[in-house]
């Protein structure tokens, strides 16, 4: 199975582009570059053509790749978006609407190019070739600025009826909580993104005075950082762990949601959350037990995702080739 896909991870601050091999046991050519989305949708395309001539050069020059080897271009977006057009719909953080990105990158490329979701992306990139190996149903939860999230069904993505499926960080976890960017109150991602986690460490230190947390933003709290809570809970500190406990208590809840209604053999958790370890894993895996059907608990491994910032760009290669029927 010869020849290479590349792939778009396309975000609010950052683009990253790479290639992964036809049958995904080759990587090359990580680029990232930073998104600018306030100088427009035009812009944005350019850096995107741009980054991946570069790596179809890259794949010219440092492994042999003839331009013939390059399959296409996976893309993948914030949504909501129309994979049938190759339209993102709407992206709040990029500000677009109704922009027809696959077939811009694919004029601009000459690559044929697929577009979807970037959390169904990062999904489809860890059953692929990271943590979620092996798994015929599969749940990811992608934490980072949001709480993203795919579903994939017999090794394929399940979309539903209009490309929305796996919303996971907009299930309501706690009614009446607190409000979430959606404009949605007690949502998933209002508690465990990477800014929620911050805001709630930031919330707790106000009641409390040393802490390694405040070593670690240089004594800014508007600085302060999912991954310094993490760290900081690492080193013992106190208010870190107790951030640490509760984010697991939700994240549990959310997990214990699908557990329940998917059943699935697999839920892996990718982004920054991997950082946190046996701190976050232990106790989330208890609540879960606490919250689900034993039955379910016991088919399903909750497992750290293991492609880090790849994973998107995996994964959206992974969804050119399962849109083509080339594979993954």
């Amino acid at each position: 199975m010869s020849g290479w896909v590349i792939g778009v991870d396309l975000g609010g601050t950052t683009i990253s582009v790479g290639a992964a091999s036809r049958d995904g046991t080759r990587r090359a050519a990580l680029r990232t570059v930073a998104t600018k989305a306030a100088e427009g949708a035009d812009a944005v395309v350019g850096r995107i053509v741009a980054e991946v001539r570069a790596v179809a050069a890259d794949l010219e020059a440092g492994h042999g790749a003839a331009r013939g080897d390059i399959l296409g271009v996976g893309i993948g977006s914030p949504g909501p978006l129309d994979r049938a057009s190759g339209v993102v719909i709407v992206t709040p953080n990029l500000g677009w609407t109704n922009f027809p990105l696959r077939d811009r990158v694919a004029a601009g490329t000459g690559f044929d190019a697929t577009l979807d979701n970037d959390a169904n992306c990062a999904a489809l990139g860890e059953w692929w070739q990271g943590g979620a190996r092996g798994g015929r149903h599969v749940v990811a939860f992608t934490l980072g600025t949001g709480v993203g999230g795919g579903l994939i069904v017999n090794g394929r993505l399940f979309h539903g009826a209009s490309d929305v499926a796996g919303e996971i960080g907009h299930m309501t976890i706690e009614t009446g909580g607190r409000r979430c960017g959606c404009g949605n109150h007690g949502c998933l991602e209002a508690y465990a993104s990477g800014p929620a986690i911050a805001a709630r460490a930031r919330e707790a230190l106000g009641g409390h005075g040393a802490s390694v947390l405040r070593d670690r933003c240089g004594g800014d709290l508007a600085a302060l950082t999912a991954a310094h809570v993490y760290a900081a809970a690492a080193e013992g500190d106190p208010v870190a762990q107790a951030i640490v406990r509760e984010t697991a208590m939700y994240l549990g809840v959310g997990v214990a949601n699908m557990l329940n209604v998917f059943n699935p053999d697999v839920v892996v958790l990718a982004g920054g959350v991997a950082q946190a370890g046996d701190a976050l894993f232990g106790p989330l895996r208890d609540e879960v037990a606490r919250r689900a059907f034993a039955p379910a608990v016991a088919a399903a491994r909750i497992v750290p995702g293991t492609l880090g910032a790849e994973a998107g760009v995996v994964g959206a290669a992974a969804t050119f080739l399962q849109q083509r029927g080339l594979g993954a």
